[in-house]
């Protein structure tokens, strides 16, 4: 495989992980206000629907090789999405969410300027609550005050974007992966107010499938399969009474680890396959005194340094957006 189409290949693969760990989510409590970005939307305990708009900016910067060396690559390479998700509660204690990506890429070196758009990969979501009420606490009374709000979902990614094995003219119009994943995750949060710590990870496979096509150009059939996923991120905020107009506002820091095991064609591995990446991030989110709207921005970064990943681009991710929760 080029050097350059296995690049972009990755950058699909980015795409997927980029909006639920290397680009920092809404920082606030999810179990009290809500939160997350459009991907990874997660519905307050009282709310009964909530609806979510990103736009991304993720400019390309260089990438890890299969060693875990930086290398730049000389080019000019953006990413921009419009993320719009959805969630709704379905029962007191479960509550499910969609969303879907639109992307344009942007590339630009010595030989090649290409532009190209369309839809990502969709995610739909299902969630369940271990807890009655509300974890969100101002004062310790009790050792139950300590306890944690604890989410355990599902999640399926379905291949709605164009993938290499798609009719596509190029590898830079690609906007997914093309495999269809499913996903178990967990999501620890407690806010003692004005403090807020959650850990969020997530464990997932990928379906096989029959390839007889990449880029366009008909191939032998082969059978195709990712490598399982791994990923953690663990977010700090602090939130802060603004003197005016009842509203919240609050900063975080996160911290995002990656990895994806080695793939398989015809049941055997592939060396060139499977990926890590570290990054860290911060946030602002302003909300209202019920939390019925919250605006985000938020950069996540990729380190630049030898062995903070593998086979990897490192990126900058700028995310402005916002969500509206609905209580009735």
């Amino acid at each position: 495989m080029k050097r350059s189409n296995r690049f972009v290949i990755l950058l699909a693969a980015a795409i997927t992980v980029a909006a639920a760990f290397i680009a920092p989510s809404g920082s606030l409590a999810a179990s009290c206000c809500g939160g997350g970005s459009a991907s990874t939307l997660v519905l307050p305990k009282l709310g009964q629907s909530e609806y979510s708009a990103s736009l991304v900016k993720e400019t390309y910067t260089g990438y890890w090789n299969d060693t875990g060396t930086w290398r730049n690559t000389g080019s000019d390479q953006n990413q921009y999405r419009l993320e719009l998700g959805a969630a709704m509660r379905l029962a007191p204690r479960w509550q499910a969410s969609i969303s879907v990506p639109y992307a344009w890429n942007r590339y630009r070196s010595s030989a090649t300027n290409s532009s190209t758009d369309g839809i990502g990969d969709t995610t739909i979501g299902i969630k369940y609550e271990n807890f009655e009420h509300a974890m969100c606490i101002t004062d310790i009374e009790n050792w139950r005050d300590l306890l944690p709000a604890v989410y355990i979902g599902a999640a399926m990614t379905l291949p709605t974007g164009i993938s290499p094995y798609d009719d596509v003219e190029n590898s830079f119009g690609i906007t997914g992966r093309g495999f269809y994943r499913m996903d178990g995750n967990l999501l620890i949060e407690k806010t003692i107010y004005p403090w807020n710590l959650s850990l969020d990870f997530s464990y997932g496979t990928s379906l096989e499938r029959d390839v007889n096509r990449e880029y366009g150009n008909y191939v032998e059939p082969y059978r195709k399969k990712l490598g399982d996923r791994f990923a953690a991120a663990v977010r700090f905020g602090w939130g802060y009474d603004l003197p005016w107009g009842g509203m919240t506002l609050t900063p975080a820091v996160s911290y995002s680890y990656v990895h994806e095991g080695k793939g398989e064609i015809n049941g055997s591995q592939y060396e060139t396959s499977g990926f890590s990446s570290r990054s860290v991030g911060a946030s602002l989110s302003l909300g209202n005194f019920t939390n019925e709207w919250i605006g985000t921005l938020s950069w996540g970064h990729a380190i630049k340094k030898d062995n903070w990943g593998r086979n990897f681009p490192t990126t900058d991710t700028w995310m402005l957006g916002v969500s509206h929760v609905l209580y009735e």
